[in-house]
């Protein structure tokens, strides 16, 4: 625009002749959305264009009006990509923005470009497109996630570590066991971007402002031409509908939440008193003051990271709560919150996989800490049920005998001699010291997802199909 005095003309004009004066300073300030909106440029002129198409198919517009129409659209972006075209927040959104530089560039024919639709379906298009999208990339993030975890598994399928309950050493596993569990947590992640994609999978354009549109419009060209299975069903849920954003928010926060318990163990393992992992430099920072210290930051700014998504989700389910039917302002307030959290999860998935390919395992810290805190002791309860007969609640008081008696000695279930163990019970054979090395505890366990190497290579093998 020239200046203010016929930008806010031209505002008035795409209001129509009840708004005689612009809007003050404060109304301005609080309905504006283009500050943020503007990132929907993209799918808004996808949109049009396929809206254009149709009424031109369906007689609705004339084919030149319908060429200048596409060509001008083609024109608006390459502007904003060249980021030579002028936002206006007077014209308060994207929507507006655009179509009023349209009918700067091609005159009256971009007054037809309306023709049969409404900003409230056309925003609920564009958000859902640009959602559709993002979804598709937080897929291709979780699958090159899910990729670095099976390598690191596969790598290390054989090498024992302490399993955990209540941070307490429980029984040992092996260290691609413990990156199985997270494919498996991101590959539900991953299962639930791909239902929301389906789920969502319905072209809002054509629903108008609530009722739907008396123009003989074709919805089925549209869905297909913007790569939707199909048109809405019912024009006011159309157009009040933000499900498919409060699913995105709702994946991301179990996500992020898995980043969060993951990024939590890395911070713990690399710690000097755990030892079992480094963090590549690209991964850490040091100390101001202290020379000697490697914090792992990009970690923990994963795991803070999970606040505001969880924060955006409860945000937009108190914005739709008492909304009701069809569209209200209220739903202005959608936007921010998903491009903030989708830019927090998409980022915290790349750190995420670049810390998982990057870190050194600590292999020889592991196998120790494996052994530590009687960890074998379940693995001698299941020896006496099986070799000596006992019911297991009486082999695992047996069990607890014996595990005071090595903590009184300092040492641990393996070090105790056949004598101390048959003065506990008599059916105690030498045989028992098979079942308490690490090695042997963690090969035993066959059953279909446990953590013998075997059984976790399976496991890798399955997701390396899948993947």
């Amino acid at each position: 625009m020239a200046d203010g005095a016929s930008e806010t003309k031209t505002s008035n004009q795409m209001w129509g002749g009840r708004f005689a004066s612009g809007p003050d300073a404060i109304m301005e300030e609080i309905n504006a959305s283009i500050g943020f909106d503007k990132k929907l440029y993209a799918q808004d002129i996808r949109g049009s264009k396929v809206h254009a198409e149709m009424l031109a198919h369906q007689g609705i517009i004339s084919v030149a009006d319908k060429d200048a129409i596409l060509g001008g659209l083609d024109t608006i972006q390459s502007e904003i990509e060249a980021g030579t075209f002028e936002f206006s927040r007077r014209l308060e959104d994207i929507h507006m923005n655009v179509e009023s530089r349209l009918a700067t560039l091609i005159g009256p024919a971009a007054g037809r470009l309306h023709t049969a639709r409404s900003r409230n379906d056309q925003v609920a298009l564009d958000f859902r497109l640009w959602v559709k999208e993002e979804l598709q990339r937080v897929e291709t993030a979780l699958t090159r996630l899910i990729a670095a975890f099976l390598d690191r598994a596969e790598e290390h399928a054989d090498t024992v570590m302490p399993g955990f309950t209540h941070l307490q050493t429980a029984q040992p596993v092996t260290f691609g066991h413990h990156c199985m569990a997270y494919v498996e947590m991101f590959g539900r992640d991953r299962a639930r971007v791909r239902h929301a994609i389906e789920h969502m999978d319905e072209s809002p354009i054509g629903a108008a402002a609530l009722a739907g549109t008396g123009f003989p419009i074709d919805r089925h060209m549209t869905a297909k031409a913007l790569g939707f299975s199909g048109p809405t069903r019912n024009s006011i849920d159309t157009v009040s509908d933000r499900d498919f954003a409060l699913e995105f928010l709702s994946i991301a926060a179990i996500s992020a939440t898995h980043l969060s318990r993951l990024a939590e163990e890395i911070v713990i393992w690399s710690t000097p008193q755990f030892g079992f992992v480094r963090l590549s430099d690209a991964f850490s920072t040091g100390s101001s003051i202290m020379p000697q210290k490697k914090n792992p930051d990009a970690a923990e700014l994963v795991r803070a990271k999970t606040g505001r998504i969880n924060g955006s989700l409860i945000a937009l389910l108190t914005i739709m709560k008492g909304l009701p039917l069809a569209y209200s302002k209220d739903m202005q307030e959608d936007k921010e919150q998903v491009f903030d959290s989708a830019e927090s999860l998409e980022l915290g998935l790349a750190a995420m996989t670049g810390m998982v390919r990057d870190m050194t395992i600590n292999t020889d810290r592991m196998k120790k800490a494996a052994g530590s805190g009687f960890s074998t002791a379940t693995d001698l309860a299941d020896w006496l049920v099986r070799e000596a007969g006992l019911p297991f609640r009486d082999a695992h008081h047996v069990t607890g005998r014996a595990v005071a008696l090595a903590e009184s000695k300092g040492c641990d279930l393996g070090e105790l001699s056949l004598e101390d163990l048959q003065a506990i019970h008599e059916a105690i054979t030498d045989k028992v010291f098979d079942v308490l090395t690490v090695e042997a505890s963690v090969a035993s366990r066959t059953s279909f997802g446990g953590t013998a190497p075997a059984e976790v290579r399976r496991q890798i093998a399955w997701w390396r199909a899948r993947n």
